[in-house]
């Protein structure tokens, strides 16, 4: 069975794969060289123009497997020598263009940008457009599309754009690394930085007797990810990987729950902090929302300090589905409990580095987290969590109207409102991907069923209530 979704996903895999294959064996220096033969094996090219160049893509993704360019803080970046073959014209006036009489596309643009030549065809003056779209939508017939690229299409904040040699360009500032380019560039050419060497040190030096515990904390949004074995059986291939605890991030959630609704009560409005790229966006194109942020660490910093906090000498690795977690470890309140993170794409790189076949496996079940903890891995869950926790809590004063953000359009209309005191709800839920966590960059596969399968994963819980969860 498939493990990704792409050929793009398991290129990067092979790559991370065989570094850390690597790694593992103690002759990454030495062998660094050998990978882009070892992954491009053979003289005839299979997805560029010639082996060689397939070969200088490969050593560029081999930087990113051992961290990237450190002079960059963004986890996120272009490599540009496999940045080619997309268009990159803008709105183009097509065939389908009849040349009828109403001309509406022309009425439409404010700048002047559209002419009508002599067989009343629209003519686009690309020195004058500005981008808008109005003309497209006027249309009659679509003949008037846009033709950008796949990244720029993806990136919902505007923060690429094309360098000088036509290359994709990034901007930090407004770049909040969800990923969503990386997900959707057809050639690969943009990525994330990979820390999994950081993990293989982690887990060498406790296995060569140095004084500390390794812990997975895995997010939820792991329940519909490996779905050619059972998650029981993924919880046993980590602890095969050489880590000494794996432990719930939902416990994490449960425990955000738990502030985040004592919060709520007193703010009376507030959004939510557990989605980082959510927070970068407010914080990159919003700051005056910022108190209303939720002052509350997200559940990936709370179940590390949890951890650190009953041992703390403890190394936590956080698994789960999202790049802009790399971004978030870079913040002071969040890296004294976290050592570093990876994605589910970057697990089966380490499992099968080693040759750990999980579906083998005997299963090690967690019962950390309750059902509404579990449930934070998709749009609605964190929502859902709160009024629980609510009435946990035994308010009786208090309604939670949420709004429901799936995606980061929705959740810049959400602020807006919030600015204009128009908001129609008390607690915002941001979430940066549609569909929340199980779509994240760093998922294995976006397939509908992930909804599902953390649903049920969440019923699986023993736990009776947040309350339960956090107690024990």
């Amino acid at each position: 069975m498939r493990k990704f979704d792409t050929r793009i996903q398991d290129l990067k895999y092979r790559v991370l794969k065989e570094t850390a294959r690597m790694a593992w064996e103690g002759n990454l220096l030495e062998g660094i060289l050998n990978i882009p033969e070892i992954i491009i094996p053979g003289k005839k090219p299979t997805m560029r123009c010639c082996v060689y160049k397939e070969r200088a893509i490969v050593s560029e993704r081999v930087k990113l497997a051992m961290g990237g360019n450190k002079d960059i803080k963004n986890v996120i970046e272009v490599c540009e020598i496999a940045c080619d073959e997309c268009p990159v014209g803008g709105y183009e006036v097509t065939r389908t263009c009849r040349g009828c009489l109403a001309h509406r596309c022309a009425d439409a643009c404010k700048f002047g940008a559209i002419t009508i030549d002599e067989h009343q065809k629209a003519v686009i003056d690309k020195s004058k457009c500005k981008e808008c779209g109005a003309c497209a939508k006027v249309c009659p017939y679509s003949a008037i599309q846009n033709y950008k690229r796949p990244c720029q299409q993806a990136c919902k904040v505007g923060a690429i754009t094309m360098n000088e040699d036509y290359a994709a360009k990034i901007d930090n500032d407004k770049c909040v690394s969800c990923g969503a380019c990386v997900f959707q560039c057809p050639f690969g050419a943009i990525n994330e930085k990979s820390y999994i060497l950081d993990v293989i040190d982690m887990i060498k030096g406790s296995d060569n007797g140095n004084n500390y515990k390794t812990y997975a904390a895995v997010a939820p949004a792991i329940a519909g990810q490996f779905i050619y074995a059972k998650n029981g059986q993924v919880i046993t291939g980590i602890k095969e990987l050489g880590f000494d605890e794996v432990v719930e991030v939902a416990l994490g959630a449960d425990l955000v729950t738990w502030k985040e609704t004592e919060e709520l009560k007193e703010k009376g409005i507030m959004t939510s902090s557990c989605c980082p790229a959510f927070v970068s966006f407010i914080t990159k194109n919003h700051p005056d929302l910022l108190p209303y942020v939720s002052t509350t660490l997200s559940p990936m910093a709370m179940i590390g300090k949890h951890i650190k906090d009953m041992d703390p000498t403890a190394k936590v690795v956080f698994i789960g589905p999202c790049t802009a977690k790399k971004m978030e470890l870079q913040r002071e309140d969040v890296s004294k409990y976290v050592d570093t993170v990876i994605t589910f794409e970057e697990l089966q790189a380490l499992l099968d580095s080693k040759d750990i076949d999980i579906t083998t496996l005997e299963e090690t079940s967690l019962d950390d987290a309750s059902y509404f903890g579990r449930i934070f891995a998709r749009t609605g869950g964190l929502s859902e969590a709160v009024k629980e926790g609510v009435k946990e809590q035994g308010v009786e004063d208090f309604e939670v109207k949420p709004i429901i953000c799936d995606g980061i359009e929705e959740c810049k209309v959400a602020l807006l409102k919030l600015k204009r005191n128009m908001l129609d709800g008390n607690f915002i839920e941001g979430m940066a991907c549609q569909g929340g966590c199980i779509n994240g960059n760093g998922c294995l596969t976006h397939m509908v069923r992930s909804k599902v399968d953390v649903e049920n994963y969440g019923k699986s819980s023993s736990k009776s209530s947040i309350e339960d969860a956090i107690s024990r």
